[in-house]
């Protein structure tokens, strides 16, 4: 006990001596905050399927959480899957795991240098993504009242049947806790569709007891890339309204993570976006050639409303693009075009031009 509480004393010593700057736990939180979140608050949606990119150079999934909108009360609030909740010795002692889908405002989300779960929240990952990591907002529209409370309400079911240590039920075999690949964050954020706001159709895998192996639940694994791509299809056919936001990384970030074995600057990590269980999946960061890879940063792009960036000098933060997003099909289908042709010039190994456009603006004419 004794141990812990040292160890404790120096993580909220090494948060206190970031306190002042920017990009850390503790410091301060970009100026303009408030008046931003209210200026994006205006426009119509009901759902914001947020995907985090990828922090390390290869094997990097990112991560996918779900914000539910509340006008009436003025909220907005993400629920994702908690990491550490996977009744670990190693997690037990100084992080968060009182609850598997942890849920906090949006802002603090994306942009919070405080956390409202308390000191044990993981900076980074559970509050202030941006300065970690590039973050894809998916914003959905026309989105039943029922349908969000259904959301929400399973959401707290899987936390109940985490605090009781629920076993086999309709959404997991096996205990309810986190596991990177059979009851990670893409599948909570795809079971609670598909069991709560019944979307029968809706494809989540669940790797059973008898997939012990990891290479075999790898397989099998949920993928937040495919599932936000499985989604995005129900929506379309259900004739909701879908637009993108890009939330981009703070590059300045000194901050390194005291909990974590390497010590990294934040600034320093790779930030990819999230690949799908391909031929990339284990390639650096912007050597995606695969068509599933493609298709995605290609339609996200299609579909992009404006991306924020961070001013590192005004510590504001910044509509860097404003864009007409295409009309979902129109926008699938360019992306499925401009994918094919792509991945085919890749194969090729000689210089090309491509024929997309990625989430992250990349284009032009590629090394053979």
């Amino acid at each position: 006990m004794r141990c812990a509480a040292i160890w404790l004393m120096a993580v909220a010593f090494a948060a206190q001596a970031g306190a002042t700057t920017f990009g850390s736990p503790g410091g301060p939180e970009p100026a303009n905050l408030e008046e931003l979140t209210q200026t994006l608050a205006q426009q119509p949606y009901d759902l914001e399927l947020l995907i985090s990119y990828g922090t390390s150079k290869g094997g990097s999934a990112g991560h996918l959480a779900l914000a539910i909108r509340d006008p009436t009360r003025g909220e907005e609030l993400v629920h994702s899957a908690n990491f550490y909740a996977d009744r670990s010795r190693e997690h037990a002692q100084g992080r968060y795991t009182d609850e598997l889908m942890i849920r906090v405002p949006k802002r603090e989300y994306l942009y919070g240098t405080t956390s409202s779960l308390g000191e044990a929240a993981a900076f980074g990952l559970d509050f202030g993504e941006v300065y970690k990591r590039s973050v894809i907002g998916i914003r959905v529209s026309g989105v039943p009242e029922a349908e969000k409370a259904a959301l929400t309400a399973f959401f707290e079911r899987i936390n109940a049947d985490y605090r009781g240590r629920a076993k086999n039920t309709v959404y997991h075999d096996g205990e309810v806790k986190y596991d990177y690949l059979r009851l990670n964050c893409a599948k909570t954020i795809g079971s609670a569709f598909k069991h709560g706001a019944g979307y029968d159709a809706l494809d989540v895998t669940s790797p059973r007891a008898l997939s012990r192996r990891r290479v075999v639940a790898a397989a099998n694994a949920n993928i937040p890339t495919e599932m936000a791509m499985k989604l995005m299809e129900e929506w379309a056919a259900r004739g909701y309204g879908i637009e993108v936001v890009l939330y981009r990384k703070f590059e300045g970030s000194t901050y390194v993570d005291p909990r974590e074995d390497e010590k990294i600057a934040f600034r320093d990590l790779p930030d990819r976006f999230p690949s799908v269980l391909s031929r990339d999946f284990r390639k650096d960061q912007g050597e995606y050639e695969d068509y599933d890879n493609l298709y995605a940063m290609y339609l996200l792009r299609n579909l992009m409303r404006s991306a924020l960036r961070l001013d590192p000098a005004s510590q504001r933060i910044e509509i860097e693009l404003r864009a007409q997003p295409l009309p979902y099909p129109e926008a699938a289908e360019r992306a499925a075009a401009s994918a094919q042709a792509d991945s085919e010039g890749f194969l090729r190994r000689a210089p090309f031009r491509r024929d997309g456009t990625s989430i992250d603006g990349a284009s032009g004419r590629p090394a053979p």
